[in-house]
């Protein structure tokens, strides 16, 4: 399925339905995708960001590095107020500077070891740092951190000195796992599975794979993205990392084509893991 012929990307956007993001369900799991690793989740009067990315480029400078493909499916100023912003790991598309800037001191940030200081030095100081397997509490909700298989450098000549890892949010109405960034691991994504018996949504990669040589240590592809999910006992999942930033060489409207395809083989019902368009919300 890799490279397949496609015609030109063309993102699809949904109408925004500000008026549920305004007002969700306390009793439901919401989530909205805004793109790329980026989601808005709701659960029990909490609002949650993911990785949140609102600039026009991936990159340490605002003239060169990868550019959106796709805008953001919602403006920063159509947001709720926000409650809590998780942060996988410190790479351009995941950890945004002008992004964290405008979000402000107001949330809380989840990190992985070692980045409070890189907050610290933009006055934010409402952060807790998780290694794997630590949990905080937090506006009604409790927040593991989980394994991944991944790196954190920030640039070529950078250390690998800060941590990484997804994340397992658990409510009194649902269990979401947001995955970050992540290759294939035998052993982490079973263990997760089994400790969070019960996860209603999972959030996984499904982009940024090919060529497989030289991504396939540390991303996943829709394939591995769905022994993930059976891994997990998820009880739906959506892919993510895919359509806003040109990473990789597989063209940016291929992985789901290839999602789709591997969720019909795997003999899955198409809505039990699929990708969700621009600006999408939905409730479980």
């Amino acid at each position: 399925m890799n490279t397949l012929p496609l015609p030109s990307y063309v993102p699809e956007y949904a109408t925004p339905d500000l008026e549920r993001i305004a007002h969700p369900d306390p009793s439901k799991v919401q989530v909205t995708w805004i793109g790329h690793s980026t989601f808005l989740v709701q659960v029990a009067g909490c609002s949650i960001l993911t990785d949140p990315i609102w600039s026009e480029r991936a990159s340490p400078v605002s003239w060169a590095g990868p550019r959106r493909y796709a805008r953001p499916g919602v403006s920063l100023a159509e947001l709720p107020p926000v409650d809590v912003v998780l942060i996988s790991h410190t790479h351009y598309d995941h950890l945004d500077r002008p992004t964290i800037k405008q979000l402000g001191a107001s949330p809380r940030y989840v990190l992985p070891p070692n980045l409070a200081p890189w907050f610290a030095r933009l006055g934010i100081r409402n952060v807790v740092e998780l290694p794997w397997w630590e949990s905080a509490d937090m506006s009604g909700i409790k927040v593991t951190a989980v394994p991944a298989k991944h790196w954190s450098k920030r640039n070529v000549f950078g250390r690998n000195t800060a941590g990484w890892g997804g994340y397992i949010i658990e409510s009194p109405v649902g269990t979401i796992y947001f995955a970050g960034d992540t290759g294939y691991h035998p052993d982490y994504f079973k263990e997760i599975g089994k400790r969070f018996p019960h996860i209603d949504l999972a959030l996984l990669p499904v982009g940024a794979y090919y060529p497989r040589a030289v991504f396939g240590r540390y991303h996943i592809d829709p394939r591995e993205a769905v022994v993930l999910h059976k891994e997990l006992g998820a009880r739906r999942s959506v892919g993510m990392h895919w359509g806003t930033f040109k990473l990789t060489q597989e063209p940016l409207g291929e992985p789901p084509l290839f999602l789709a395809s591997e969720v019909a083989a795997a003999g899955l019902a198409a809505d039990t893991f699929s990708t969700m368009q621009i600006g999408e919300t939905r409730v479980l």
